[in-house]
């Protein structure tokens, strides 16, 4: 996401998230604290095993490229840093094979240390990890390991005290907006207002997968608005939400269910969906403690049945259910 990289790129047909990945620290738009000591440990020379973690898109894997872009220059880049992502064999026998190797070697004519960069870590075996950490503590002088997760939980204990640890949250809108607006400008989108809330709101902190729906987006329709944002991800529209859960607690439970299956089979929308915008506006509703747990506990129940593959046409009637005897305890509670 580098200021100067729609020159080079202009005539190439990358997508969008790698055509504007940050080349150096500078150009990266969030953790500035992280950032910070990072750089500093760059520049004393002193960088130690690194262990990112954190929720997609959120900048981990720029971070770490970054670094290294600034540590190697040009053709030094392939032979000091060695990079496996999830998608790479990264058994026991990768980590006692190329990555010891590689680790172990040294380079005669240059100085200072190598980098590994381990992507998506958390996919690796139990047995690889117990494997690097001997590799690690043995080849420190020589080499650094970079760990990049999803879930901190995932990788062993021994690995995560042999690592400084550096969380990534999810970005917040201003931080998002800025970068978007970059990109818009450099692309020449034509977007609106609330087509630029609606492209923050659906990628939930995740930069990459707001770039990806901005560029679907463009390819798809001539201006983004909020309804064309929504339309390509298959997302429902707030005003879609709210006219359901109008239906749900105002209307009796053959009305509600009809005019919601319509709704549903009209946008081809998923329960799932549905279910994760409702549970937000549910929260916006003034309603008393009890009545709200009981319904976010039977809504629980629908999300769980369904990810186990249950009937989407019996779940919705189970969600309408919920929503009817939340409307009778709301009236049993005002008598």
């Amino acid at each position: 996401m580098a200021a100067t990289a729609k020159r080079p790129l202009q005539s190439t047909n990358l997508p969008w998230v790698e055509k504007y990945r940050p080349q150096k620290l500078d150009d990266l738009i969030s953790h500035k604290d992280i950032l910070s000591t990072i750089q500093k440990f760059i520049n004393e020379d002193r960088l130690p095993h690194l262990l990112l973690y954190g929720p997609p898109g959120t900048g981990k894997t720029s971070t770490i490229l970054a670094c290294a872009k600034q540590l190697y220059k040009g053709k030094e880049f392939n032979s000091m840093v060695l990079e496996l992502n999830a998608s790479d064999d990264r058994g026991i026998d990768v980590v006692r094979g190329p990555v010891l190797s590689f680790a172990s070697t040294r380079t005669i004519f240059k100085k200072g240390f190598k980098l590994v960069i381990l992507d998506e870590a958390d996919a690796m075996t139990q047995d690889a990890q117990n494997a690097l950490r001997r590799v690690m503590e043995k080849y420190t002088e020589n080499a650094r390991f970079c760990l990049i997760c999803n879930y901190l939980s995932k990788i062993i204990p021994a690995l995560q005290s042999r690592c400084t640890r550096f969380r990534f949250g999810p970005l917040s809108p201003e931080q998002m907006i800025p970068r978007l607006q970059h990109v818009i400008q450099q692309e020449s989108v034509d977007v609106t207002p609330d087509g630029m809330k609606a492209l923050v709101a659906l990628s939930s902190g995740d930069m990459r997968q707001c770039l990806n729906i901005l560029q679907s987006t463009s390819m798809a329709y001539s201006r983004i608005s909020e309804d064309t944002a929504y339309a390509c991800t298959g997302q429902p529209l707030r005003s879609d939400i709210a006219n359901i859960l109008d239906w749900s607690l105002n209307k009796d439970f053959g009305t509600a269910y009809k005019q919601i299956l319509e709704l549903k089979t009209l946008k081809g929308l998923a329960l799932q969906d549905i279910l994760t915008r409702v549970h937000l506006l549910i929260h916006r509703v003034d309603l008393p403690p009890s009545v709200r747990m009981n319904l976010l506990i039977k809504l629980a129940d629908v999300e769980h049945r369904l990810a186990s593959g249950t009937s989407e046409k019996i779940q919705l009637s189970s969600m309408v259910a919920a929503f009817q005897v939340a409307r009778d305890l709301l009236v049993r509670e005002a008598q």
